[in-house]
């Protein structure tokens, strides 16, 4: 079977994590790594956890892309951090994401109800 997760943490459904960045970054206006995480986190009531093995590659995929742009700014407490901004292309792309998601949940939905 899969690899078994530590009490408390859920793993990101696969095909979900540039939905979650791109919806956080939509949300949020431009945002370090570590605030993105955060976010996730914290609106997901600690269920989801974004590992920066899984984010910053997936942040530098996004930039290839042209999802988003990055520039250096200043964090919170005056750390130089790594500041990333939705692009039209992403702001696009998440709603490609978006409705993907929805038609998978969908199809979720119509194999695990009652018959």
């Amino acid at each position: 079977m899969g690899k078994e997760e530590p009490a408390g943490r859920t793993e990101i459904p696969p095909g979900t994590l540039y939905m979650l960045i791109l919806k956080t970054l939509a949300r949020l206006g431009p945002a370090h790594g570590y605030g993105i995480a955060q976010h996730i986190q914290q609106t997901s009531e600690n269920v989801l956890q974004v590992e920066e093995g899984s984010l910053y590659p997936a942040l530098q995929r996004m930039l290839i892309k042209g999802w988003v742009v990055a520039e250096w700014g200043q964090s919170e407490n005056n750390r130089r951090a790594r500041y990333y901004h939705l692009t039209p292309a992403g702001r696009k792309q998440l709603g490609v994401e978006m409705a993907e998601f929805h038609k998978v949940m969908g199809a979720i939905g119509r194999v695990i109800q009652p018959a």
